[in-house]
Order: structure tokens, then C-alpha cells, then sequence
């Protein structure tokens, strides 16, 4: 666990993203409400014509499940549990597979030594290798993403991203891989408790998120349904930039993934 600890604080740890730049200004030490704010499953989006990958991935989901080659990559990332697998040893000269990401997601997809690593990109290797082809994993912005698959720009996009109806009338998504569970990060001190005090119509608090991500939208039906005010939700580019908003008052709180909000508030408190 505190080599896993290590390894997130390394990856996140930038000093303008997660401490208060103003010189003497007073650490904020921030915490995740116990309440969660919604449990989706995230899978992998392939375009809509592309149906032959798509049973392909499916089929090596399948399989990596079942040896347990799945659990093995997550609780390496989750619990700290290492594992002796290898993925790509032998990719060189193979059709390439272009997976479409945004590396500013710990622990499913980050930088490490100039690498993207995480649950995401090892799992990717992974399939890659069930369908003999070398993985190319392409950072860009969260939003581009589904429309890298739908052009072609890419094979398939993983980037914790959860399935839903908005999504699926662009893009097919295989079989869930994981679940993803939305919480709402604080300042320690905040008189936001609960997911209710945040969706108070009478309230003014301000949600931060990452543009297009499962927080965004869930704030986004929201406020299309008489909650939170449009107002009360400012967007980012990146979970990092959305803290740092956090960090410096610009907001009240970060909607976001649970495994994320644990990294960052991990590496903002330590």
C-alpha cells in the first residue's frame, strides 16, 4: 500500500496542481464526503461499424477475466499488489491497435517516466496482446475522444469512461470492465456534508469537474432538471486543474471518480 501510495504521489504531485501557489498561503487539506454521488460501470467505446473488434475485445475480456489476468491489473493499482505479467513483450511489426485516452486520470491512466501507465493502459496491453497487435496509446482531451473512435482516429477509447444513453448514440461499448463511483471532494472544513447539501436548489456552492466526464453530465442532468443551476458547475480540461480550482477557492468542490479523488487528496494531504 505505501509503494502504491508512492507511486500516485509521484505521478500527481505537480507543485502549481496541488498546493496553493500564493506564497504563505495555508495548506488546505482536502477530504471525500462519505456519501457517494452514483455508481456506473465504465467499458470500452468502439465505432458503431466496427463490430468485428468489438467481438473481438468482448471475447478478450472474456478470457483475461476468467485467468485472472483483470483482477491481478487492478489490485496492482487499487491495493498496491504487484504481479509478474507481461504485456507486449513481442508487439514489434503487429497491426497496431490505437487506443484513445486522457492521462490525467490516476490510477486508470497516467504519466510515469514520460509512460502512460495505470489500470487502463496495462489492461489495453493486455487485450492487445489476446488479439495479437502492438497497442498505441494516443493522450488527447476527454472530450475528443469519442470522437477519435467514431472517425477512425483511433480503434477504441478507454479512458474510465462510462457507458450511458448520450454516449451510445455515437459509439458501441463493450462489456464492462469496471465500476466507477462518482464522490464529491471538499476543503475539510466544508459545510458541504452530504451529496444533498450540493444539489440544494437553494444553495450557491460551486461544483467543479472535467469537462465531459461522468461528473459533468450527472451535474449536467441536474441542473436540466431543476437541481444545480448551470451557474454552479464550472468545467476544467483535466482532474487537475478542477483541484487546483479547489485548492485556490475557484470552486467548492471536485465531482469526480472515486480511485482519482483517493490519489489526489492522497497527494495533496501527505
Amino acid at each position: 500500500m505505501k509503494t502504491m501510495k508512492k507511486l500516485l504521489a509521484l505521478a500527481l504531485v505537480l507543485a502549481s496542481v496541488l498546493t496553493l501557489t500564493a506564497c504563505g498561503s495555508k495548506k488546505v487539506t482536502l477530504k471525500i464526503l462519505d456519501t457517494e454521488y452514483a455508481i456506473e460501470d465504465y467499458a470500452i467505446a468502439i465505432a458503431k461499424e466496427n463490430t468485428d473488434l468489438l467481438d473481438k475485445v468482448n471475447a478478450a475480456l472474456a478470457t483475461l477475466t476468467a485467468n485472472g489476468t483483470k483482477d491481478a491489473i487492478v489490485n496492482k493499482y487499487i491495493s498496491g499488489e504487484a504481479h509478474d505479467l507481461t504485456f507486449q513483450a513481442n508487439a514489434e511489426g503487429k497491426p497496431e491497435l490505437h487506443m484513445a485516452t486522457n492521462a490525467q486520470f490516476p490510477p486508470y491512466e497516467f504519466y510515469e517516466d514520460n509512460k502512460i501507465v495505470g489500470i487502463d493502459a496495462e489492461f489495453a496491453a493486455a487485450i492487445a496482446d489476446e488479439l495479437d497487435m502492438k497497442l498505441v496509446i494516443d493522450d488527447m482531451e476527454f472530450e475528443a475522444i469519442i470522437t477519435a473512435v467514431q472517425t477512425g482516429k483511433a480503434d477504441m477509447g478507454m479512458a474510465g469512461m462510462t457507458v450511458n444513453e448520450t454516449r451510445l448514440q455515437s459509439v458501441n461499448f463493450s462489456d464492462s470492465y469496471a465500476t466507477g463511483i462518482q464522490v464529491i471532494i471538499v476543503p475539510e472544513d466544508s459545510p458541504i456534508k452530504t451529496v444533498d447539501d450540493l444539489l440544494d436548489s437553494n444553495a450557491k456552492y460551486i461544483a467543479g469537474v472535467q469537462k465531459m466526464t461522468t461528473g459533468d453530465l450527472y451535474l449536467s442532468d441536474s441542473y436540466e432538471n431543476g437541481g444545480i443551476t448551470e451557474a454552479r458547475v464550472s468545467q476544467f480540461d483535466n482532474g487537475s486543474t478542477a483541484i487546483q480550482a479547489l485548492l485556490t477557492g475557484k470552486v467548492d468542490c471536485v465531482v469526480i471518480d472515486n480511485e482519482p479523488a483517493k490519489a489526489y487528496v492522497a497527494a495533496n494531504n501527505k
